[in-house]
């Protein structure tokens, strides 16, 4: 009797196993397929885990976030010592750093300035309204923002037992008052910690002299070493090797990192982020001038440098880096170079179009469309693009600026530019921002 129930469990036993192991080559097959799917390799089988498929990429807008550098040890009223703008696209792999001066002018009246009209003094009342504050400076409509400690690098750096970089020049500098002491010497070398809080936090040498004119004077060059180190960092934190160092490197974020960022709207781009290269990052800082306030004429007893940014320029640059398909476009079947049309007596039908949806609602770009071909225009491409404050038309060709006032009326007052390409199919590129939802509902 024991016997035949020992065989009995056995024989249960024998097929409970053959079911597990057929539902194991079920999901094996399965996860096989769905990683296939989802793009293959490291980031495919990512992507599998968190539950993707292969549509989820495509509907992952931009992603970007507002970087600011504080010095912990000046106070905890202190102001930000370097901001930057930081944007990933899973879907071209292609990621910028904006440098925003942080002596940059916000304030309402020239005659007036004072310290207080700087932009990195707004983080010690409010992250938010230093978010604004660069919202209102690039229209980039940024929601997140991430708050570094100097801490946070040197431990960083130190994690990954050190990072090699290129230190541009010499640099010696001592403020005791700071307990600051500077000393590198020029040339490719591994920084541990401690050199690269040196690196990051170096203005001048002891004698007044900064960075040579050709590399970016004075607050240019240290914004451009700041942003090619952190390049150099992310480079050198995705090796394969360091992924056993991941939960080390988690625990000094989660220590020395002040952000609104949620794991859960991350996650979502952690599996295309392991294909990224710093070859496809591209780098910038806001165009501007630095000039003294209040003017003289103002008769003003003290005066403050200020860096005073330039709009035109500054849309010209967001374009650039945030919006590449409408600045760089070359049609290699269309060659119409020199062959220009005076837009000023051109029809509206003979206008040509791109139509671009930076709003996130679908629906706005068939509305935005719709009223175009209503008009008469010529809407010859459509498409999506990053989320965009305001609404901007850009010249491609020669369009009369009457043609360009009829489309930014009817749109709701949309800014203007011009960035000819005479090699381009359409006349000019709309991008429709959030203020067509304001200018329209």
């Amino acid at each position: 009797m024991k016997k035949q129930q020992k065989k009995k469990e056995r024989k249960l036993g024998r097929k409970i196993l053959l079911v597990i192991l057929l539902l194991v080559i079920v999901y094996g097959i399965w996860f096989a397929y769905k990683t296939k799917k989802n793009g293959g390799g490291v980031s495919g089988m990512l992507a599998t885990v968190v539950g993707h498929d292969e549509n989820t990429k495509k509907n992952l807008p931009e992603f970007k976030v507002l970087l600011l550098g504080v010095s912990t040890d000046l106070g905890d009223n202190a102001p930000t010592d370097t901001i930057m703008v930081a944007s990933y696209n899973p879907n071209t792999q292609r990621a910028t750093l904006l440098s925003i001066p942080r002596d940059t002018y916000i304030g309402s009246n020239k005659n007036r300035a004072t310290p207080s009209d700087k932009i990195n003094s707004l983080y010690s009342t409010s992250i938010d309204k230093i978010l604004k504050a660069v919202n209102d400076l690039t229209n980039l409509d940024i929601k997140y923002y991430a708050v570094v400690k100097t801490e946070a690098f040197i431990e960083l750096v130190d994690a990954l037992d050190g990072v090699t970089f290129n230190v541009p020049m010499n640099m010696k500098y001592d403020d005791p008052t700071q307990n600051l002491h500077i000393n590198l010497t020029a040339g490719e070398q591994l920084l541990d910690g401690d050199k690269a809080e040196q690196l990051l936090r170096f203005r001048h040498n002891n004698n007044g002299t900064s960075y040579p004119v050709e590399y970016g004077d004075n607050d240019t060059g240290r914004m451009r070493t700041q942003r090619e180190f952190m390049m150099a960092v992310m480079q050198q934190t995705l090796r394969p090797e360091n992924i056993f160092k991941l939960g080390q490197i988690l625990d000094i974020a989660g220590r020395n990192l002040e952000t609104n960022l949620d794991f859960n709207y991350l996650k979502d781009y952690i599996p295309y982020a392991v294909e990224f290269s710093t070859e496809n990052m591209v780098t910038d800082v806001l165009p501007g001038v630095n000039d003294q306030l209040p003017p003289k004429s103002a008769g003003a007893g003290n005066r403050y440098w200020f860096f005073i940014p330039d709009e035109t320029q500054i849309e010209t640059t967001i374009q650039k880096l945030y919006y590449p398909e409408t600045v760089e476009e070359a049609e290699d079947d269309e060659n119409t170079t020199g062959n220009t049309t005076n837009a000023a007596s051109t029809s509206k039908s003979k206008i040509k179009l791109e139509v671009l949806n930076g709003t996130g609602n679908d629906s706005k770009l068939k509305e935005v469309v719709d009223l175009l071909k209503k008009e008469g225009y010529d809407v010859t491409k459509t498409g999506n693009t990053s989320e965009i404050s305001k609404t901007v038309v850009t010249n491609k060709k020669d369009l009369s600026e009457e043609s360009l006032k009829d489309i930014k009326d009817l749109l709701g007052n949309a800014s203007v530019g011009n960035n000819k390409n005479y090699s381009s199919k359409v006349d000019a590129t709309i991008i429709i921002g959030k203020d067509f939802n304001k200018v329209n509902e």
